[in-house]
């Protein structure tokens, strides 16, 4: 979570727009405009909305990561402080093909297993008795921000997230933004430098 504020960003962007006094866009479309650029910052460097928390394990060894997640970066310990690593669950099933039962359960986990293509699905080894727990740090989509809040991902972002809605309002209304479709452009491949950090930038999206 930043410490921008909404006010500010779409402020900032309000100015861009010619419309400082949000009559043309009003602050609750600019807003909008602004979680979706968040989700998109999200998707070109998740990093930018990382979450690191406590979670309580259900029984067994499957465990399903929290509701905002959108995909694993590490399960570091149970949160008493033993170490957790992570192992390859082929590896495991080979050495232990029975390690998946739950006469096998201890509260302490001692290892992880995780694959890319189920990104929202782990498992623990020993299998959960239910109720321990385990840190978990994970991408998390950026959750829907309003008026009076603030913005969901780190504060580097904040002149991106500008960028990103001033290219929303001038590609709605070319007509009344000065430089008209140009200038949406441009805004767009500013944000998408921020954020990817590259000089060549694909055209934007309809």
């Amino acid at each position: 979570m930043g410490t921008v504020s909404i006010t500010s960003v779409i402020g900032r962007a309000s100015v861009l727009l010619n419309d400082s006094e949000n009559i043309h866009w009003s602050q609750t479309e600019l807003v909008d405009w602004l979680n979706d650029g968040q989700r998109e910052i999200a998707l070109y460097r998740p990093s930018a909305c990382v979450v690191n928390k406590d979670v309580v394990l259900v029984v067994g060894a499957k465990q399903t990561l929290p509701g905002d997640a959108r995909s694993l970066v590490d399960i570091p310990r149970n949160t008493n402080g033993y170490s957790i690593r992570q192992v390859d669950r082929r590896a495991l099933d080979a050495i232990a093909p029975e390690w998946h039962l739950q006469a096998k359960a201890k509260a302490r986990v001692e290892h992880f297993c995780y694959a890319e293509t189920d990104p929202k699905t782990f498992y623990v080894q020993p299998p959960s008795p239910g109720g321990n727990s385990v840190e978990v740090i994970y991408y998390a989509n950026p959750p829907a921000v309003g008026i009076g809040g603030f913005i969901a991902v780190d504060d580097v972002y904040a002149s991106a997230l500008v960028d990103y809605i001033a290219f929303r309002g001038m590609s709605k209304d070319t007509d009344y933004t000065p430089g008209g479709a140009n200038a949406a452009t441009a805004h767009y491949n500013a944000f998408l430098s921020a954020v990817k950090g590259q000089e060549n930038q694909p055209a934007p999206r309809a």
